[in-house]
């Protein structure tokens, strides 16, 4: 029997042990993990333990008070005591917070006494945290991450962003690298820090204008134009700059055309500034937008060609207009009086109207009305004149000046025939020169004649006959004057009427209507006529 009890006294734990004792070592836990707090006891040999308790130091009612873990209000599992009655006390804190933080003892009980432990175990509670220097960089810059807590350095940390690995803490920051940064202990990346942004800085890009309404934009209504860019920081409203056709118009995000008009048509884009540059360039411009006004035909007029046209020419009548979407039709009037009223007569259709032949009916006023699908318009009122009737009219002055002319020349001609009569007066004294003196003598008491007409024709085919005497009376006379005067020189009759004071003497006679027997009579009726011969100097 006392060989037995041997054997058992040798095998059975704290039996011929040492004093009473609790070893345990203080542990920093990450928020969140858990914690093994390693424990040892002892005790003298006779003892036997009967019950084991982890106590937490806690303030409460002013004082500090010990508090069974058993007894907090806190999930079953959240204390777990992996120990037993044989000398270990390890206890297994899950899910470490921050109100676990903490002093801890542990206490133990035999049949003959008890004993806590002098020294408490200290738990304490650390969080990662992650730390990106810096924080904000441009594009293009060096960003370092480092993940940080109040414990000891975890040996296996891991990286994510917006919960997708990265693998490297350290990289050259691109647009794309913006995101909230996390670390995490490997094995239990339930545990991670708090997430940190990372803000990357960039020049506008993706810069776009839109027009709104999109489509027809018709004259008369309103448009705005949006101008929209990807930055960071974001460009400000006073940041954007609008262009039509490379023209500055306006500066701010938006811009609204009111009562729109077809000039307003063109090219337009937006630029976009943040103070960050992208490879030297800070003024970001967006892609051009062409902003096309619909508007019914307008500006109408008509051309004609040639302007000046004659009877019978070939006249072409343009019709010309500005108009969005394109004029479809053309119709030509023409304006037709009768009656007192004038109405609009159609004469054609299409942009040119060709009148081959040109006719007097052709002459008149013109229009042409020109249709889109969004309205229509007439041109202004054209005049087509012929030429020829404003010919007529500027003739009148051409043919006065030619009346002028003739008028001057048959004055002047006369003034040289007058002269040569005076020069010829000898010839025509000898020849006339019995009659002249008996025409002297016997007119001496009468009174002048009224009148005197003078009718000068050319020389006959056969020349009259002269009573010799006279001939070369004449001829002896002249020949006396002037040595010089040839006796070819043509020989022209006139005929001189004298109106006598008796009405019933012929007033007009003939030279050469004159039969033989008359010269005689007329020879002794001085008072009728007087015959002369005008030599025509050659």
């Amino acid at each position: 029997m006392e060989s037995w009890s041997l054997i058992i006294l040798v095998i059975t734990p704290g039996v011929w042990s040492g004093d009473w004792s609790v070893t345990s070592e203080n542990q920093c836990a990450l928020k969140g993990t858990s914690v093994l707090i390693n424990c040892k006891y002892d005790y003298p040999l006779g003892h036997f333990i009967t019950s084991v308790s982890w106590f937490k130091k806690l303030y409460a009612s002013g004082k500090w008070r010990l508090f069974p873990l058993d007894k907090l209000p806190l999930t079953p599992d959240h204390f777990k005591y992996l120990g037993n009655y044989r000398g270990d006390c390890s206890l297994k804190v899950n899910d470490v917070q921050y109100a676990d933080e903490g002093a801890y003892y542990f206490r133990f009980t035999t049949k003959l006494n008890r004993w806590m432990s002098i020294k408490p175990t200290y738990l304490s509670v650390g969080e990662l945290t992650t730390v990106i220097e810096p924080s904000t960089v441009t594009e293009g810059g060096r960003v370092g991450m480092t993940c940080m807590s109040g414990c000891p350095e975890p040996k296996d940390i891991v990286w994510f962003r917006d919960g997708q690995p990265v693998s490297n803490p350290v990289f050259q920051a691109r647009s794309e690298d913006a995101g909230k940064y996390y670390c995490a202990v490997r094995g239990q990346e339930s545990v991670r820090s708090a997430p940190v942004a990372l803000n990357v800085q960039y020049a506008p890009r993706e810069v776009t204008l839109s027009v709104s309404p999109w489509g027809d934009i018709r004259s008369g209504g309103t448009a705005t134009l949006t101008c929209s860019s990807d930055a960071n920081p974001p460009v400000a409203h006073s940041g954007y700059s609008l262009y039509k056709d490379g023209q500055l118009i306006s500066s701010g995000q938006n811009y609204v055309i009111a009562d729109i008009l077809p000039s307003d048509r063109g090219w337009y884009y937006c630029q976009a500034w943040n103070n960050i540059s992208w490879t030297g360039i800070d003024l970001i411009n967006s892609t051009e937008v062409h902003l096309d006004i619909k508007y019914p035909p307008m500006n109408i007029s008509i051309s004609v060609d040639p302007q000046l046209f004659d009877e019978g020419s070939s006249v072409n009548l343009t019709c010309s207009s500005v108009a969005n979407p394109a004029a479809d039709s053309y119709t030509w009037y023409k304006m037709v009086d009768s009656d007192a009223t004038s109405s609009m007569l159609q004469v054609g259709s299409g942009q040119l109207l060709s009148l081959p032949s040109v006719e007097d009916s052709h002459s008149g006023v013109y229009l042409c009305k020109v249709r889109n699908s969004l309205g229509e318009g007439n041109s202004t009122q054209v005049l087509l004149s012929m030429q020829r009737k404003e010919n007529e009219g500027q003739s009148l002055p051409v043919l006065a000046g030619i009346g002028v002319s003739l008028l001057v020349t048959l004055v002047v001609a006369l003034l040289l025939f007058r002269k040569k009569q005076k020069t010829s007066a000898d010839k025509k004294r000898v020849f006339g020169s019995r009659l002249i003196r008996t025409r002297s003598r016997s007119s001496a008491a009468e009174d002048p004649p009224d009148t005197i007409y003078a009718n000068i024709h050319p020389l006959p085919s056969s020349t009259p006959s002269v009573p010799p005497q006279v001939i070369s009376t004449a001829s002896q006379r002249s020949s006396h004057r002037d040595d010089t005067t040839s006796y070819e020189d043509e020989v022209t009759y006139s005929m001189v009427t004298i109106r006598p004071k008796d009405s019933s003497f012929p007033h007009h006679l003939n030279s050469n209507s004159l039969p033989q027997h008359s010269w005689s009579e007329a020879r002794e009726n001085n008072d009728s006529a007087i015959y002369a011969s005008v030599v025509k100097s050659s």
